[in-house]
């Protein structure tokens, strides 16, 4: 690093507990500078206050607790980020819905330019990104003085929990009237998120439709993972939009990912290749998903999933 900076991280939480992505964002937030601050902002969030505080590399919390931030909307945010701005060299954020609302916006009041979806630190100015859907890597220099970025938290390991670091109370600003919220619909299972996932199983088009994805789910069980999708399954309408896996999904890198008739088109490896260990099944030899694929079976998944299922029965799952 060309000399020591002042990093501000935007906790991604849910008021009572830390999401993982902060762990992640925070690996990538201290390879920036060693001087590592962490923001909550949340409505009777001090339980994940006094988490982020626990997380190492942290220098101090800055915890604003108020009604305005129990759904934390872009334009509040701004407000509350920009004058703090003042003291940090650096701005991080997950590449969440969240992160991806909130840092557009304090860049452009800052009069800088975002650096999105950042995958590799390779100084305080320097940054890689995938492009052209994950298929070219992107070297970017920027030389603004306030660096503003969101990071792909796949890219990244979680950071341990054995730091002390103290909490600071900040006020917040005034609302700012332009944005509410309003609600929200979000869909409930009894299975792992699908970004904080270790296991996971997707289906494609080679599903054939909605029903048979509950062998996955049969799977999926088992091994107390989350079930996805690639784009074709979910444009078919076999299953909803939040299982879909790949650039306009989710991008994910569980420590196993098994895609099972997913032919492995550009825009759905752009959201797994970074998964610790890829098994594909498939019926087509050819299928681009085994360019990717650590473990690859050629087979029909009507017959695979079926056998699959029962070798798990036989060892107790």
């Amino acid at each position: 690093m060309s000399n020591p900076q002042k990093v501000l991280l935007i906790a991604e939480h849910d008021n009572a507990s830390l999401k993982d992505a902060t762990h992640k964002a925070l690996t990538a937030a201290a390879q920036m500078g060693t001087n590592v601050d962490v923001l909550v902002a949340g409505n009777n969030a001090g339980d994940a206050a006094a988490a982020a505080a626990k997380l190492d590399g942290v220098g101090k919390v800055l915890h604003c607790d108020s009604p305005l931030f129990e759904r934390p909307m872009a334009e509040n945010m701004s407000d509350l980020i920009v004058p703090l701005m003042a003291n940090y060299d650096a701005l991080v954020a997950p590449a969440t819905t969240s992160g991806k609302n909130i840092c557009p916006r304090v860049a452009a009041l800052l009069d800088v330019m975002q650096i999105s979806e950042v995958t590799t630190i390779n100084d305080d100015g320097t940054f890689e990104r995938p492009a052209y859907a994950g298929n070219a890597m992107q070297t970017v220099k920027s030389s603004d003085d306030k660096k503003v970025m969101t990071v792909r938290t796949s890219g990244f390991d979680s950071v341990g929990q054995s730091g002390s670091a103290s909490i600071e109370t900040i006020d917040a600003p005034a609302d700012s009237g332009l944005t509410s919220f309003v609600s929200e619909n979000l869909s409930k299972s009894d299975r792992p998120e699908l970004t904080s996932a270790s296991i996971i199983i997707s289906g494609g088009r080679g599903m054939q439709n909605g029903e048979n994805f509950a062998m996955l789910e049969k799977i999926a069980d088992k091994l107390s993972a989350a079930v996805g999708a690639s784009r074709a399954a979910v444009d078919a309408g076999f299953v909803p939009n939040d299982y879909q896996v790949g650039q306009t999904g989710k991008v994910v890198a569980p420590d196993l990912y098994i895609a099972v008739g997913i032919s492995g088109a550009i825009q759905h490896l752009a959201g797994m290749k970074d998964s610790k260990v890829i098994v594909a099944i498939n019926k087509d030899e050819d299928a681009p998903i085994f360019q990717v694929a650590d473990y690859g079976l050629v087979a029909d998944l009507f017959d695979a999933i079926p056998e699959l299922e029962a070798e798990l029965t036989k060892v107790g799952l």
